[in-house]
């Protein structure tokens, strides 16, 4: 698989759209004398040409209602809702102030993870390497969000992303399938970037600090979750380890046994659960 970084494009601001000028058609014909017809005919014919339309005008729309429920699972439900919900979702919802994780570390023991730092909204590039992000690239980047969260003991901190994509169904499962059959999730060139944030425990979270990472495509909503872990103190991890392969029973690398594959797995599979709660939310709520 060729990932050879590509210069990056700026993208359209939220919201934007463009309209395009309609060329002036002429559409003046030259008129004819029509003979009078008698009221009770011509009303006839005014019956019969409503009654045509309307048949043809309600066959057309069951073959629009078919078309659109075939070609496209969701649309206009958990896609559509779920492709704008960086935007009209609260910071809060999607990424709680605590998450709690009960069972959530190694053996089974509880974790409670506390948000230390929430990005601005941004481009996909800003918070993926290249490489990665050409990885995405198929499904497209509307827009990407992401925060920080740290343990109750301040020794480990987690960057937690949400990558909201252009794709529809069809792209997102042929991606999942793509990254599941190339293991694409466990290469530690396609890691995700840390967001630090000064003043905080992940002031010196950087790309050399990254020990563990875990990267989820989803496939009922157009949403690609993240999450990397390290260590608070700053040391640098010679050997990241994808999150599965660092909680696997025996399991003796750093990044194993600092629980910083539970961090990675757990925080993301948080973020996620609320992301799916909040669209399921949002597509049932009655109009």
């Amino acid at each position: 698989m060729d990932l050879t970084p590509r210069p990056g494009a700026t993208p359209a601001p939220p919201g934007a759209y463009y309209a395009y000028a309609e060329t002036p058609v002429e559409t003046t014909t030259r008129l004819r004398p029509i003979k009078t017809r008698h009221p009770a005919k011509a009303a006839a014919a005014v019956a019969c040409v409503v009654l045509g339309l309307g048949l043809i005008g309600g066959a057309v729309t069951g073959t629009w209602l078919t078309e659109d429920s075939a070609a496209e699972p969701g649309a206009g439900t958990a896609y559509t809702v779920g492709r704008s919900a960086w935007h009209s979702v609260p910071v809060d919802t999607l990424f709680p102030r605590t998450l709690k994780g009960d069972g959530a570390g190694p053996g089974s023991t509880d974790r409670v993870w506390t948000r230390v730092a929430v990005a601005t909204d941004s481009d996909c590039a800003a918070g993926l390497d290249p490489l990665l992000l050409k990885a995405l690239r198929p499904v497209g980047c509307e827009r990407m969000v992401r925060a920080t969260y740290t343990d109750a003991t301040r020794s480990s901190v987690t960057t937690v992303g949400l990558v909201f994509t252009e794709a529809d169904s069809k792209g997102m499962l042929a991606l999942s399938t793509r990254f599941t059959g190339q293991h694409l999730d466990t290469r530690t060139d396609l890691m995700p970037r840390t967001y630090p944030a000064e003043g905080t425990a992940a002031a010196a979270f950087g790309d050399r600090q990254r020990a563990s990472w875990t990267v989820n495509v989803l496939t009922e909503v157009p949403v690609v979750v993240f999450a990397v872990s390290g260590f608070a103190d700053g040391r640098t991890v010679a050997d990241p380890q994808p999150a599965a392969a660092a909680m696997a029973a025996g399991a003796t690398t750093a990044p194993a046994e600092a629980g910083l594959g539970h961090e990675a797995m757990g925080v993301a599979d948080r973020v996620e659960r609320t992301l799916r709660r909040t669209v399921t939310d949002l597509t049932e709520k009655p109009e």
